[in-house]
């Protein structure tokens, strides 16, 4: 099976995303570099590093079926080479009638021969907006 050839970052972001609703792996796993630097860590995990590990965190993941995604707010930075998206996802289970907390993901991608990869996904629970008192979710520590 040849892979698709993302001819933007959001091209990719979006297969991505349509991938995890799927519960599809291999269309999931076709978003990735081939790389062995790439980097994923999911919500609460480790750091998990080189493809083989993570699609096999995948495969867990997806074991129970696709996953409703909301993504919201996105920030991008982008350059010929590489982008950078930076989004709310507020997931749930197939089946599941309501969303969990919003998580604060960052997608990397980058520009090869192949087109647009991802390199990094990265996500992380968010506080309440009480815990961040008077300073703005953009200030950065």
């Amino acid at each position: 099976m040849s892979k698709a050839n993302f001819t933007t970052a959001l091209e990719a972001e979006a297969a991505f995303y349509q991938a995890l609703a799927q519960g599809d792996l291999d269309a999931l796993m076709a978003v990735w570099s081939e790389d062995e630097e790439v980097v994923c860590v999911h919500p609460g995990g480790p750091r998990i590093v080189g493809l083989a590990a993570v699609r096999d965190t995948w495969r867990q993941i997806l074991s129970g079926g696709g996953l409703k995604i909301d993504v919201s707010q996105a920030v991008v930075s982008a350059s010929a080479m590489m982008a950078m998206h930076c989004v709310f996802e507020r997931v749930a289970g197939e089946g599941a009638l309501q969303s969990g907390p919003t998580l604060a993901a960052t997608n990397v991608y980058v520009r090869g021969p192949n087109g647009w990869r991802m390199v990094l996904h990265h996500a992380s629970p968010t506080p309440e907006q009480a815990d961040f008192g008077d300073l703005s979710p953009r200030v950065v520590h």
